[in-house]
């Protein structure tokens, strides 16, 4: 079981890494006529991330590093003791400030309906050894960024479809089982199974290719129908645009939970934190 959650972590960080290079460019000649190469790991091509480097994640990357590392210190998620070590953190930060953390930053208050918080849940595995604790957990990082009634419903989806994964590896069959006590998400989650088998660039631009959980979510139920490895439903993520890198944590940290499927290896050892990423998994399993 402890394999499983590493492989999630690690996944999901890879993917960031990985989607940095094409992350939020939308324009679709654009993204035919990048200057990267879709095998690899690549700087980001976006202006939002200036500064960043081949190796480098984004701020949805970084922020979940940060999570990581407070649970390599404390063992355990405490929601007020975390708001003080993140807040220290984001204070100094230098890389993108999006308006959940802006917002969070000032008050615990931020009502973002952004699916990137989704992404990042996976190093709260290490403090949990039961589903509840998880999902409490959860509830309450998720309070702290993104405050409003659909990201809090759709990080438990995911937090749920995750545990359920890591313990069974039949994540279609999770899906279809959780529906039922999501009425809220069912339609997302339809059009997004209905799609496996749709062109996965069209399918993400007819959804929404953007930040919010409204066109998100059905991007990554259609990602997750797919039955391709990794790398190549990372690849077809990219390609499409956009907030890539959000849609692309959450299919990550869930396809890591399981028995056979790790990160690429070879996009996972050219992240720049890949030593430190693994002493703060180690220090908790």
């Amino acid at each position: 079981m402890n394999k499983k959650i590493k492989n999630s972590i690690l996944a999901s960080l890879t993917a960031d890494a990985y989607l940095l290079g094409s992350h939020w460019v939308y324009d679709e000649e654009q993204l035919k006529n990048l200057p990267i190469e879709w095998e690899t790991l690549n700087a980001p091509q976006a202006m939002w991330h200036k500064g960043k480097n081949k190796g480098d994640f984004t701020h949805y990357g970084d922020q979940t590093f940060f999570l990581l590392e407070y649970m390599a210190l404390k063992k355990k998620f405490d929601k007020m003791d975390f708001y003080s070590f993140w807040s220290e953190k984001m204070s100094t930060y230098s890389g993108y400030i999006d308006g959940a953390t802006r917002n969070a930053l000032v008050s615990m208050d931020s009502a973002s309906n952004d699916l990137s918080i989704c992404g990042r849940l996976a190093p709260l595995l290490l403090g949990c050894n039961s589903k509840e604790s998880f999902l409490s957990d959860v509830k309450n990082l998720v309070e702290i960024t993104h405050n409003s009634e659909l990201a809090k419903i759709t990080s438990r989806f995911f937090a749920e479809l995750l545990w359920d994964s890591k313990e069974n590896q039949e994540i279609q069959s999770n899906i279809q089982n959780l529906k039922g006590k999501y009425l809220l998400l069912e339609q997302w989650i339809n059009a997004g199974v209905e799609s496996k088998n749709s062109d996965t660039i069209n399918s993400i631009r007819a959804f929404g290719p953007a930040c919010g959980i409204d066109g998100g979510f059905a991007g990554v139920i259609h990602l997750l129908s797919l039955e391709d490895d990794f790398k190549t439903v990372m690849q077809k993520n990219a390609k499409a645009g956009g907030d890539s890198s959000a849609r692309g944590m959450v299919v990550a940290m869930i396809l890591g939970a399981q028995d056979d499927c790790i990160a690429h290896e070879e996009w996972m050892n050219e992240m720049n934190l890949l030593k430190e990423i693994r002493e703060h998994i180690d220090a908790n399993i």
